[in-house]
């Protein structure tokens, strides 16, 4: 026989079942908000008031991106107009998770016979390359590139 359904009993049972809700509401919410701080640049408007000139330069380039990777080793290469590999005076580049920033890492590239090598250990899952360059004219180039690794 079972006991009879009391107040406190109904009591216990609403306090048990919201308070499961409220606690996991609030650990998802803390690891959102832990993990991924949400900003891109601190000024939006700063940021954005150059955009349609910078953009419109980088499209004059006429530069193509082709990216490999492979055991380890990922390989960029930036060809011109002409299918040349286009002339940089500086090139750098960033890869890290869509999600959080605890996997950023600066690649550190060599340069061979116009293609960047970079040695980097990625795990399986989806990965953003962030590359940045600049033409020997001083035209800012700049790609995000997404790379899916198989696992």
């Amino acid at each position: 026989m079972t006991a009879p359904l009391t107040g406190r009993k109904v009591l216990a049972i609403l306090i048990a079942f919201f308070g499961v809700i409220i606690s996991v509401n609030l650990y998802m919410a803390s690891q959102a908000i832990g993990t991924f701080p949400g900003l891109e640049s601190k000024t939006k408007y700063i940021a954005g008031r150059g955009f349609n000139e910078e953009r419109s330069a980088q499209m004059d380039l006429n530069w193509t991106t082709n990216f490999t990777y492979q055991d380890g080793v990922l390989e960029v290469a930036i060809i011109d107009e002409t299918g040349q590999p286009a002339d940089t005076a500086l090139f750098y580049g960033t890869i890290g998770r869509a999600t959080h920033k605890r996997d950023d890492v600066t690649l550190e590239f060599q340069q061979r016979g116009g293609v960047f090598t970079a040695h980097v250990d990625l795990t399986p899952g989806q990965w953003n390359l962030r590359l940045k360059a600049t033409a020997i004219d001083g035209t800012r180039f700049q790609q995000r590139l997404e790379l899916f690794v198989e696992g």
